[in-house]
């Protein structure tokens, strides 16, 4: 779309191609930021009323899968529970752990400054403005299609750590081909170069496994889930507003003095990290998360037990009740 635009509509009354991607990017977001009012349907058990859309029985649905993944209901951000959620390790450690695989991975932003660097031997550009901004199309396809195959080998494999390891495993082949290509462009094949930014683009789906890992970690504390992921982000944006400027100058494009070697570092880090948290995941934070889980089903059983004249199917469908929910909650989110 973006190739399209700048190519088919430059000049057109009187803008440049490139202006026009402004304009028609202003238009989307306006239109879509306004449609956010009434698509985003906001909690299951505290729906927008705006989502004429959202229906009571997929509120309901929702919870139920809540109940039967042995997760908490989610709620509002209390005073109490932002003290609990700073007070603890899980929102540093994770934190760090997202803003460094994001930034390790961050080398295929620049892939369209490589294509506009290379020239032909008679000193001409060899890709002129629309194929640089197309080529890395075929990078977003790959992105597009090992997103899902994460996430579904994620989901098959019972796993979220091994696949983040993997990636960033993945993630440091390109990170060493090119800290070698931009020292020594001679005596490294270009096609290395081109393939190494595509390369890039296969371990982009690191983001989406620490988040369902995080909620699996901390099952009953949604409001720490919460916060862990908001501080995330903004500690990720907040970081590379201004971190790339120094690592990744422009100036510098496509010869890199530290960009693929601080993000090899990065992804190093990525691993040892994700390792270490399957660690205390295994010795520490399964147990809790076990403990959460029996309370949960032995209130559950103690409620139908209680409950005369219901049918078994009735019976395996129901869920805790709204007070029953609350008192576990309350009596099994700690620290960690």
């Amino acid at each position: 779309m973006q190739a399209s635009i700048s190519s088919t509509m430059d000049g057109h009354a009187g803008l440049a191609g490139w202006r026009w991607l402004f304009v028609i990017n202003a238009i989307i977001t306006v239109i879509w930021a306004f449609a956010g009012f009434f698509m985003i349907p906001d909690l299951p058990n505290n729906p927008n009323p705006r989502a004429f859309w959202f229906e009571k029985i997929h509120g309901d649905i929702s919870l139920s899968r809540l109940a039967r993944n042995g997760r908490a209901e989610p709620k509002r951000v209390t005073w109490t529970g932002a003290k609990r959620t700073f007070s603890s390790w899980v929102i540093y450690f994770i934190a760090i752990l997202y803003a460094a695989s994001v930034l390790g991975t961050y080398g295929y932003v620049y892939f369209p400054l490589f294509l506009k660097s290379l020239l032909n031997p008679d000193g001409s550009r060899r890709w002129n403005t629309s194929a640089v901004n197309a080529i890395p199309i075929g990078g977003s396809a790959i992105n597009v299609v090992f997103v899902w195959i994460w996430a579904l080998l994620s989901d098959f494999l019972r796993t979220r750590w091994t696949l983040i390891v993997v990636q960033a495993t993945i993630g440091i082949v390109p990170c060493v081909i090119m800290s070698i290509w931009t020292s020594h462009p001679d005596e490294v094949a270009l096609s290395a170069a081109y393939a190494s930014y595509f390369i890039s683009f296969i371990c982009l789906g690191t983001a989406p496994l620490i988040f369902a890992w995080l909620s699996d970690l901390i099952p009953q504390d949604p409001e720490a889930r919460s916060l862990v992921v908001g501080v995330s982000v903004a500690g990720y944006y907040a970081i590379s507003a201004w971190s790339q400027v120094l690592v990744w100058p422009a100036k510098q494009a496509p010869y890199y003095r530290y960009g693929w070697q601080s993000a090899s570092a990065l992804l190093v880090l990525v691993i040892v990290m994700t390792c270490a948290l399957r660690f205390i995941d295994v010795r520490y934070l399964l147990l809790k998360r076990d403990a959460f889980r029996e309370e949960l089903d032995g209130q559950d059983v103690g409620r139908k037990d209680s409950v005369s004249g219901a049918s078994q199917d009735q019976i395996g469908r129901a869920g805790p009740s709204d007070s029953d929910r609350k008192t576990i909650q309350s009596h099994t989110v700690n620290e960690v």
